[in-house]
C-alpha cells in the first residue's frame, strides 16, 4: 500500500471515517492473526479470539497513533499486548484447572510421505520455539516470521534494537542448543 495513501487513511480513520478504519483492518488483520497464530502455539481460535481483540483495542486506540513509526508496527505491539494478557488469564485460569489442552495442528493437502516428513519437522521446530522464554518466541515470531526488520520489531516490542538484537541472539543460541541436542539423540 501506498506510505502517503496509508497516512492519509490512518488520519481519516482516527478521524472516525468507518470506510478507512474498515479498510485498515482489512489490511492489518492478517498479519495480526499469523502472529498470534505463532505465539499462541497453533491454536487458532485462540488466535482469532486475540485478532478480535486487537482489532478492537486498535480503534480504540488509534486516536492516539502519533506517527513515529509505521501503523503495522505500531498495532504489532497491541497484538503482542492481547497475547500477553491472554496467557497471563489463562495461567491463572490454568493454575485453577489441570486439563487444559494447548495443542491444535492446521489441514494440509500435499502427499502423505511429504506431509509427514515435513509435517514432523515443523512440529519439532514448533516445540522449540514453544519452549523459548516469551520475549524470545516475540522477538523470533515478528523477525523471522513477519519478516520485521530489528527496529520494527523493537518498536513492536516496545523496547531498543540492541535488545532485540541481544534477545534474538539468544533465542537463536537456545534453539541451537536445541537442535544439537535432538540430533545426538
Amino acid at each position: 500500500m501506498d506510505e502517503q495513501l496509508t497516512i492519509t487513511s490512518v488520519e481519516r480513520a482516527a478521524r472516525g471515517d468507518r470506510a478507512a478504519q474498515a479498510s485498515l483492518l482489512r489490511e492489518l488483520q492478517d498479519p495480526w492473526f499469523r502472529m498470534c497464530l505463532s505465539l499462541l502455539r497453533g491454536d487458532a481460535e485462540r488466535a482469532r479470539d486475540a485478532t478480535q481483540e486487537t482489532a478492537l483495542r486498535f480503534l480504540k486506540l488509534l486516536p492516539t497513533f502519533r506517527g513515529e513509526s509505521h501503523i503495522r508496527t505500531w498495532s504489532m505491539g497491541i497484538a503482542i499486548n492481547v497475547v500477553r494478557e491472554l496467557r497471563r488469564r489463562e495461567s491463572r485460569a490454568m493454575s485453577e484447572q489441570d486439563d487444559v489442552s494447548l495443542a491444535a495442528t492446521p489441514a494440509v493437502t500435499e502427499s502423505p510421505a511429504l506431509v509427514a516428513g515435513r509435517a514432523e519437522e515443523q512440529a519439532m521446530i514448533r516445540s522449540m520455539i514453544d519452549d523459548l522464554p516469551e520475549r524470545q518466541r516475540e522477538a523470533v515470531v515478528l523477525r523471522f516470521f513477519e519478516d520485521y526488520s530489528i527496529e520494527q520489531t523493537a518498536d513492536a516490542m516496545n523496547c531498543a534494537a540492541g535488545t532485540v538484537k541481544a534477545t534474538i541472539h539468544h533465542a537463536l543460541r537456545a534453539l541451537r542448543e536445541k537442535l544439537k541436542s535432538r540430533q545426538l539423540t
